[in-house]
C-alpha cells in the first residue's frame, strides 16, 4: 500500500479501510469497505470476525471455541486427526478417531480402536474379506457364514437342534440327561445319563439300521412240560407293545434253570401278530420238567439293511 502522506485526501480515498456504519467497531459485524464504499468480504466486530468468503490461513490456527463445518472438512495432505467429532453425516476416507459419535456415517477405510467393553450390534456383522474370528459371542439370534470359534472347555447348552449344514455330523462323546436324536452316523462314544431317544442307530460304518426296539414283560404261572415233548411245546402267548411279525424277539423266563425247576429246558419266543408274542418251552429230557411260576422279559428288534 502506498504512503498516504505524499497523496491528496480526494485521490487516496480507496486505499483507506473503514466501517459500514458511522461509529465505528462496536458489537455488531459491519462490513469493512474501502473510502469509494465498495463492500469487502470482511466483517469486523467487538466479538467476532466474518468472512464471506475464501479463508487462507498459511501458519497453524487453534480453535479453541465450537467449530461448525459446512458440507465437507478436507486435509490437503497427510491423515486428519480429530479428538472429539459429532457429526449428522460424515464422508471420511481416511481416519484416525479416539472419540466419534455418528448417527449416520459412510466409511470406506477406518482404523477402529480395541472394544474392551460390552459391544451391542445391529441386525448383521460383515467382515466384506477373509474370517470373522469372535472370541467370546453370546447372542439371541444370529446368522453366520463362516466363524472361527474357540474350544468350549466347559459345559455346553444346545438348544433344540443341533445341525450339521454338510457332510456327517462326528460327535466324540455326548453326556445328557434326555436327549431326542433323529439319526447318528458316528459317534466315539455315548454316555447317557437317564435317557436318549433315538429315531435311527446306525451300526458301525454301513449298517445295519436299528430303527424300533420294544421291550416287555408277562406273568407266567406253574406247569409241567412232558418227557421229550410228547405233547408238544407247552407254549401261550403274551402282549409285548410295539412288536411286528419282521421283529427279531429274544427274553427269557426268570424261573427257568432255578434250584426248583428243571434244567433243560428250552424257550423260545417269536412274533404272531402286531404287538402280540407267543413263547414255546420244550423239554429234550427223558423225565417231565417242571416250570416254576416266574416273569417273562422280552425284546423285539427291528433292522433294515
Amino acid at each position: 500500500m502506498p504512503t498516504l502522506g505524499t497523496q491528496n485526501i480526494s485521490t487516496s480515498y480507496p486505499q483507506l479501510l473503514k466501517t459500514f456504519g458511522l461509529g465505528g467497531v462496536d458489537g455488531n459485524l459491519q462490513v469493512i469497505t474501502d473510502g469509494d464504499n465498495t463492500s469487502s468480504a470482511l466483517s469486523l466486530s467487538t466479538t467476532g470476525v466474518q468472512s464471506t468468503g475464501s479463508l487462507a490461513v498459511d501458519g497453524t490456527s487453534l480453535l479453541s471455541g465450537v467449530v461448525t463445518f459446512g458440507t465437507s472438512l478436507t486435509a490437503s495432505t497427510g491423515t486428519a486427526t480429530i479428538g472429539t467429532l459429532s457429526a449428522s453425516t460424515a464422508t471420511i476416507s481416511t481416519a484416525t478417531i479416539s472419540t466419534a459419535t455418528i448417527s449416520t456415517a459412510t466409511i470406506s477405510t477406518a482404523t477402529i480402536p480395541l472394544q474392551l467393553g460390552a459391544v451391542t450390534f445391529g441386525s448383521n456383522v460383515t467382515a466384506s474379506t477373509g474370517t470373522a474370528t469372535i472370541g467370546t459371542l453370546s447372542a439371541s439370534t444370529a446368522t453366520i457364514s463362516t466363524a472361527t470359534i474357540p474350544l468350549q472347555l466347559g459345559a455346553v447348552t444346545f438348544g433344540s437342534t443341533i445341525t450339521a449344514s454338510t457332510g456327517t455330523n462326528t460327535l466324540g462323546t455326548i453326556n445328557v440327561n434326555t436327549a431326542t436324536i433323529g439319526t447318528i452316523s458316528t459317534l466315539n462314544g455315548l454316555s447317557v445319563a437317564t435317557t436318549a431317544t433315538v429315531g435311527t442307530l446306525e451300526i458301525g460304518a454301513t449298517g445295519p439300521n436299528l430303527t424300533n426296539a420294544s421291550y416287555g414283560t408277562a406273568a407266567f404261572t406253574l406247569s409241567t412240560v412232558s418227557a421229550y415233548n410228547a405233547a408238544g411245546t407247552t407254549n401261550g402267548t403274551v402282549a409285548l407293545t410295539g412288536a411286528q411279525n419282521s421283529d427279531i424277539v429274544i427274553g427269557t423266563l426268570n424261573s427257568l434253570g432255578s434250584a426248583t425247576g428243571a434244567t433243560g429246558l428250552i424257550i423260545g419266543f417269536h412274533c404272531i401278530a402286531n404287538n402280540v408274542v407267543r413263547y414255546s418251552i420244550t423239554n429234550p429230557t427223558t423225565t417231565a420238567g417242571t416250570v416254576p411260576a416266574g416273569t417273562l422279559h422280552m425284546t423285539a428288534l427291528r433292522f433294515t439293511a
